[in-house]
């Protein structure tokens, strides 16, 4: 069968370094770290004091009193970058039949502030189950695709994907494949997190998976610098419209790209490491460029999973080189997770927006806070370090792993009907 082509026509995005797309993409552009003390907990006892929080953040913008009650953080998160998207795709039930709409939306650990509030309140009390009604709904990963298609009658598939740090990018590249099929005329796609909690500090700390630079937090994620020393905490959320691209022309929808590839793969390695070498990363972007019928050399720039972990920043490099070979050295390469922190579930899609506003502006965001070249990674990669730079950008690839060694890449090109 023909394969239905597919375009991106909406995009919402709440972050640590910006509220909205366009104060996002001009952080980035900036070079904006969204790293601080954290706000919301005493961390005098933690290893780690910082994290990358969305600022300023004031439910009461967004929500009534009784609805938030029904919404863990994350899904606030969820819901205000999905309504962002919407609103920013036009798509309405003038132009499009709701039936025909989906919602995949991720979240790597789901209502995780709600869980330890509810575990701690029950402890502390006289052992009485006095839990709140909201209590599993509010836990639960799917539910913010429920409350998605609940407010807009959107009636298409609707499901959560779980893949830890990969989930968003997932659920970016399950839209994908169901458009492509004619399952589906569009679908609301992303994911959110909101795992800045003692609960989730505590827990990465205790596998030191973040950084403890807490003398200096907004240098901390220095993605590829030899000094790295761990992750640095994020949270937010970020929301994509795509759209079967005849639907789209026919109701006069802007068009920012066209999503043209997409690959999974898996390290079959450990639980928490990457393979060594980059294999499942190899094999997730080979895959991709295969689904999109590219050759290597039409990659101008790639957003990296970039972390700033000691091992996952030598081994994505290699798997670059190994794919790309000399074609490599001019790929323009970032991890903007050096200004966002790790969004965790919702890394995949703010980072997949980061690619499509760079295809749109020719202009590549900085990978920032790099002091030290690490020996162990090719010195001829270009990793655009701590200023952004203007070039021509067609086609781009962004990649996201999580644990349990799920990787997944994803493909945009700028749109030529």
């Amino acid at each position: 069968m023909e394969l239905k082509r597919v375009v991106v026509t909406g995009l919402g995005a709440i972050t640590p370094i910006g509220d909205n797309v366009s104060d996002y993409w001009d952080s980035l552009v900036n070079g904006v770290s969204g790293a601080a003390d954290i706000t919301r907990f005493d961390t005098s006892k933690f290893k780690t004091h910082f994290a990358c929080e969305v600022k300023n953040y004031d439910w009461t913008k967004y929500f009534d009193r009784k609805e938030v009650r029904k919404y863990d953080l994350f899904a606030q998160f969820g819901m205000i970058s999905a309504d962002q998207a919407i609103a920013d795709s036009g798509l309405s039930k003038e132009h499009a039949d709701f039936d025909q709409v989906g919602v995949i939306w991720s979240s790597g650990i789901g209502g995780l502030s709600t869980l330890y509030e509810e575990v701690v309140s029950f402890v502390s009390g006289d052992g009485t189950p006095r839990f709140n009604p909201f209590f599993i709904p509010k836990m639960i990963a799917d539910i913010t695709a429920g409350h998605i298609s609940i407010k807009y009658g959107f009636r298409g598939p609707n499901f959560a994907t779980v893949s830890a740090c990969a989930s968003s990018a997932n659920a970016l590249i399950d839209a994908l494949m169901y458009i492509r099929l004619g399952k589906a005329v569009a679908f609301v796609a992303g994911g959110s997190e909101a795992a800045i909690s003692e609960s989730g500090v505590g827990g990465f700390n205790g596998m030191h998976a973040i950084s403890t630079r807490n003398d200096d937090p907004k240098t901390a994620s220095r993605p590829f610098d030899k000094d790295r020393d761990g992750f640095v905490m994020g949270e937010g959320g970020g929301g994509m419209v795509f759209e079967e691209m005849e639907h789209a022309l026919a109701r006069g929808a802007k068009i920012y790209a066209e999503v043209i590839g997409g690959g999974l793969s898996a390290d079959a390695n450990h639980m928490t490491s990457p393979h060594p070498e980059g294999y499942g990363a190899y094999l997730s972007m080979k895959r991709a460029l295969e689904d999109a019928g590219l050759k290597p050399e039409e990659i101008q720039h790639i957003n990296t999973h970039g972390t700033s972990t000691p091992l996952g920043d030598i081994s994505e490099p290699q798997a670059i080189v190994k794919l790309f070979g000399e074609h490599a050295y001019n790929i323009s390469i970032n991890s903007t997770k050096s200004m966002t922190g790790h969004l965790l579930g919702g890394a995949g899609v703010v980072e997949a927006i980061a690619t499509v506003l760079a295809i749109n502006n020719n202009l590549v965001p900085p990978t920032i806070n790099h002091f030290t070249d690490d020996p162990e990674i090719d010195p001829k990669l270009d990793f655009t370090f701590n200023k952004a730079r203007h070039r021509e950008v067609t086609t781009a690839l962004s990649n996201t792993f999580g644990f349990g060694g799920h990787n997944a890449s994803i493909i945009f090109r700028k749109f030529i009907p």
